[in-house]
Formats: structure tokens, sequence, C-alpha cells
């Protein structure tokens, strides 16, 4: 820098005496005489020599009047306790274990449905009916038979009771009523098969099959049904939080197509390492009120797995490490109002949170660090503060 300003006022001088004498640098050049034009040149020379001269002279004289000219500013800051709480961010989905697809239980004609898309329904709600296939009148002949039987028995019981008829009679009664109770329950549990209840109190989102379709048991589904209610979100987390991200920790769940935030808690941890990724399941409740959270939605979430309450931070930024991996800052000493000594602190850092650092070994409350011109300075340097 010392050269530059040096050059330029060597060049101000020299623009200013080739103004005075333009005229006889002129009329030098214009003689074409070579050994003229040598002459000026080397008086020029010289004269930028001595010029030269009387600036490093000056220079040196003025670095004596201001020793402090060549001391790095600097802006320090205080090292202090405070509470530190740490995060890490994956990404899970809303799911819902009350998101069903509806299928019947026995085959048959899709005879009806009794529900449209959107509608809200009630736990035990008919949703559909499958064509019973002649089952329904099977179960009134059965009815009949039974009511026979039914009569029979309770004359043969009476008559018994006053000792007319024989013992086998009554009993052949009683069993023959008895059969036909239990034939009326089987066809009974057979024909309510032909209907499809709601399995919970939800909302159909799809009907699938339209009326008319032939359907079997398992294999056709007939419409999706899905509660907004009880909705979770699910993530995956990497095993090395086995035992910082537990039940109960703190989660930041924000769904970034809602614009939509809110604070939570882990409410249930998986016991089982996927082989395949090395994660665990961890699911979080989410409140749902509005019905604005869908299932399969997209949540970004903010897992406390680390907390301090006395906790040293600092920024990243000034931190240096040597060729050996050692990692180090510096602190101020032998400070005197703005004036003072750099002096180079190893340190451990743990964890990092944006721009800020936990130091866990190195420094301790009160140490005054440096900040801007951490990474100028060198140990046992003198410096000055800037601010404060």
């Amino acid at each position: 820098m010392k050269k530059i300003i040096t050059l330029i006022t060597i060049s101000a001088i020299l623009v200013s005496c080739g103004n005075k004498e333009a005229t006889s640098l002129d009329a030098v050049i214009a003689t074409n005489d070579i050994d003229a034009i040598h002459a000026k040149k080397d008086a020029l020379v010289t004269q930028q020599q001595e010029l030269t001269a009387q600036i490093t002279e000056l220079d040196k004289k003025l670095d004596e009047l201001n020793p402090e000219k060549n001391v790095p500013l600097i802006t320090i800051f205080k090292a202090k306790d405070t509470v530190f709480n740490h995060f890490i961010e994956l990404q899970g989905s809303v799911e819902t274990d009350q998101n069903i697809i509806v299928t019947p239980e026995m085959s048959g004609i899709l005879q009806r449905v009794y529900v449209k898309e959107g509608q809200r329904v009630s736990k035990g709600q008919l949703l559909a009916k499958v064509d019973d296939g002649g089952m329904g009148q099977q179960l009134a002949q059965l009815q009949v038979q039974a009511d026979l039987a039914k009569t029979t028995y309770e004359r043969q019981q009476r008559l018994w009771d006053q000792k007319i008829g024989s013992e086998i009679q009554f009993l052949q009664a009683k069993s023959n009523y008895e059969a036909q109770q239990k034939a009326i329950s089987s066809m009974q549990q057979q024909l309510g098969k032909s209907s499809i209840k709601a399995p919970f109190a939800g909302t159909i989102d799809d009907i699938i099959t339209e009326q008319g379709s032939m359907v079997s048991p398992g294999q056709t589904s007939i419409l999706r049904i899905v509660s907004l209610k009880d909705m979770y979100v699910k993530t995956d987390v990497p095993e090395t939080y086995i035992s910082s991200i537990v039940k109960g920790k703190s989660v930041e769940v924000l769904f970034p197509v809602l614009g939509k935030k809110l604070d939570a808690k882990i409410t249930q941890t998986g016991d089982y390492i996927n082989p395949n990724n090395r994660t665990y399941n961890v699911e979080i409740d989410v409140p749902n009120k509005d019905k604005s959270i869908k299932p399969n939605l997209t949540a970004r979430l903010k897992i406390n797995d680390y907390s301090s309450e006395k906790a040293i931070l600092i920024p990243q930024s000034i931190i240096s490490e040597n060729a050996n991996g050692e990692q180090y800052v510096y602190v101020l000493t032998e400070r005197e109002d703005k004036n003072a000594k750099a002096k180079r602190v190893y340190i451990t850092p743990g964890k990092s949170q944006g721009d800020n650092v936990e130091i866990l070994e190195g420094l301790t409350a009160g140490d005054e660090l440096i900040k801007e011109g951490a990474r100028s300075v060198k140990d046992g340097q003198s410096v000055k503060i800037m601010t404060y």
C-alpha cells in the first residue's frame, strides 16, 4: 500500500512538473536527437529517484510519530452462559389409522350404494348393500319353521309337565326348536355380510365401485372412508439419535403447503431398526380441529435432540483450524481501555445450530473474544478495539 501511495505521489509531481516544462519537453522531442532525448529521460529518472527517497524518509517519520498505524482494528463480544436447544430437521408424512378402503364380505351384485362422496357418516351406518342371492327369503322360511318348532316345543313341555306323553317326544321337540334357532342365527350372520357398514365415523372420500357391479369379498374396493380426527406425522429417524430422540421430546411441525406451524411432542417411537436405511419410526400426534391437515401431507419437523441450560455459544465464522485439525479462537489479554493483545485459545466445539456453535472446553463465561478481525490477527499481536 505504501509503495502505491509513493508511486501516485511521484506521478502527480511529475505531471505537475511536466505541465510547466511542456514546451522544453516538446522541443526536445521535436529535435529528433537521440542523445538529447536520452539526456532528458535520465534527468527525469534522477528526479524521480530523489522524490522516492524523500517520500520514504517521510513515511519512516510518520511511523515513528504514529506507532499504532499498523495495529489491526477489531470488534469483540463477551462469552456468556445461555440456554441452548439443538434441533435436527427431518421430513415426514401425515398419516391416520382411520383411512381405509371398504371391501365386501360376500360375492354378488352391488345392489345399492347409500352414500355420496364428501358425506359424513357415523359408525355402523349402512353404506352399501350386496344382493343376498335369496338368503332373505330363506331366512323367512326358516323363521316360519322356527315358529312352528317353538309352538310344538311349548305344547310338549306343558304335556310333559303334566306327566302326559313320553320324555322322548319332549326332548325331540326341544332339540328341533333349538336347531331352528341356530339355523336362523347362522343365516342372519350370513345375510348381515351383504350389508356394508361404516367401521368408524368419518367422511366418504371416494366411491370406487358403482351400483350394479359384480363384487368379490376382500378383492373389490367399494369406497374409501377417512377420519381426519386422529392424525399423526410419521418420519424415519437415523439410529444415531435413538438415545436422544425419545417419547415426549418437543417437535416443531411445519406444513409448507398450508403455511401452518405448531408445537407438538413425540407420542411413539419404534422398537425396530430398519436394516436397509438404519432408521427407526417416530410418530407425532397433531391436532386437526379445522380439518385442514390431510393424509399424506408433507411435514417438516424440527426435533429437539439436545438441550443445555448453561451453554457457551460463539459464531462459527470466528473459529480457525490449524494443520493438525485443532480448532482455536482469539481472546483478549492485557487489556487497557481500547488496547489489548490477542491470545490464541484452543477449543473443543460441540453441536451447532445455524452459525452458533456450543463450546464444550476452552472458554468460560466472561471471556472476551475477537469477532471481526479474528482471522487476520496473530497470537500475541497488539490489537485495538473499534466497538464493544
